[in-house]
């Protein structure tokens, strides 16, 4: 279930007051599927009568769209624009009272003192870019920037030997028992260089780069402009676009399923082919290439392999895949030549849409800015633009 928020039940009364009375469903069955605009997902969602309310948190989309909550046996249709909150109520067997609602990705403007904030990084070797973090004030932690992932998120690892998550917890700390990571310490705040977040959304996971203890999302910094430089190695976080921008070519910022993407091109002898690439900075690779969007392009993928290889994603499915070389991709008009590209046997993407990724291998050598107000992005060649990829 995606973005779950706990939140006291007197948040539900004060929403109720301005909706009056709770629309009401009902339902048999604990599983719900949903039609999120133009995607439907087949029983994603498992109704919680102990979560007061349950958030569903919409694809994030700047125009209004319809987001349907179908139940074995009723629906409810919602209309969701930037900024919106619609509370409703599932009762489930006659019985259960499930308190739900359906949130905007997209949160209410707020005037905020204007100020630029400063995050320091290192670019790994396994090019993770790479923050030093303060849980709670004390706390150390080391996480990277990932544009394709959301919140904050801390490794089970590193809440259990760098953190003070698990006090609560004594006979764990001390070996005794496993830890319940869902009973942590409340996160009050995370600071990352100047910038601070208060009581932000903080979730256990089983994945981060290499090295890291966690991994912060790109809508941490929703409706902010966010400059990456890697040649003096800052993240700038500001309400408006650097004055300088000499050298960097805009392009609009996609979204699809709540990620980021950009377009790029292969110019290549047969043709030009164009695609979305979702910006997958968390990974040390150059590129995935969708196997749908390949078979539906009728893409040319008979280039020499280098070599094959199978990996497993989160769920400890297996993938078979080769690498080959692509003579030249470019993005923004920027042309790369010679770029290692991972192709899967099946698809790696879960969604029903077709979206292939690039990794930080390969956008290491474009500083950024990403303007997250007005989803445009401003791409510059830098210093690593001609590094040997690692293939």
């Amino acid at each position: 279930m995606r973005y779950l928020v706990l939140l006291l039940f007197c948040g539900v009364v004060c929403h109720a007051s301005a909706q009056s009375k709770l629309p009401v469903i009902k339902a048999t069955s604990k599983s719900v599927s949903i039609r999120d605009g133009d995607f439907f997902d087949k029983n994603m969602w498992s109704l919680s009568p102990s979560a007061r309310p349950d958030v569903y948190t919409a694809d994030r989309s700047r125009k209004p769209k319809w987001v349907v909550f179908y139940t074995d046996i009723d629906s409810i249709r919602v209309k969701v624009t930037p900024g919106s909150k619609f509370n409703f109520v599932v009762l489930l067997n006659g019985k259960d009272t499930c308190f739900t609602r359906i949130d905007s990705a997209i949160p209410v403007e707020q005037e905020r003192m204007v100020r630029n904030d400063t995050i320091p990084f290192t670019l790994t070797s396994y090019n993770a870019i790479a923050i030093k973090a303060l849980v709670n004030g004390t706390d150390s932690v080391v996480m990277h920037f990932d544009l394709s992932s959301f919140d904050f998120h801390l490794t089970r690892e590193g809440i259990l030997n760098k953190t003070h998550l698990l006090k609560n917890q004594p006979d764990a700390l001390a070996g005794k028992v496993a830890p319940n990571y869902n009973r942590l310490a409340p996160v009050e705040r995370v600071q990352m260089g100047s910038a601070v977040w208060i009581t932000p959304p903080l979730s256990v996971t089983n994945l981060a780069a290499h090295e890291m203890d966690g991994r912060v999302g790109w809508n941490m910094f929703e409706g902010k402009k966010v400059e990456l430089n890697y040649d003096t190695n800052q993240i700038i976080v500001s309400s408006y676009l650097p004055k300088d921008r000499k050298g960097y070519v805009k392009a609009k910022l996609g979204f699809g399923r709540t990620f980021p993407y950009i377009k790029g091109d292969f110019p290549i002898s047969e043709g030009h082919y164009e695609g979305n690439f979702a910006m997958d900075n968390g990974s040390e690779l150059a590129m995935i290439l969708d196997s749908v969007w390949v078979a539906k392009k009728n893409f040319p993928i008979d280039f020499k392999p280098l070599k094959t290889t199978v990996i497993h994603d989160a769920t400890g499915k297996k993938y078979e895949t080769r690498t080959v070389m692509f003579p030249a991709f470019a993005l923004n008009g920027f042309k790369q030549t010679n770029i290692p590209a991972l192709i899967a046997s099946n698809r790696i993407n879960p969604s029903d849409y077709e979206m292939n990724f690039l990794g930080n291998d390969l956008l290491k050598r474009f500083n950024m800015i990403i303007d997250f107000k007005n989803d445009e992005i401003y791409l510059k060649p830098n210093h690593l633009w001609d590094v040997k990829y690692k293939g």
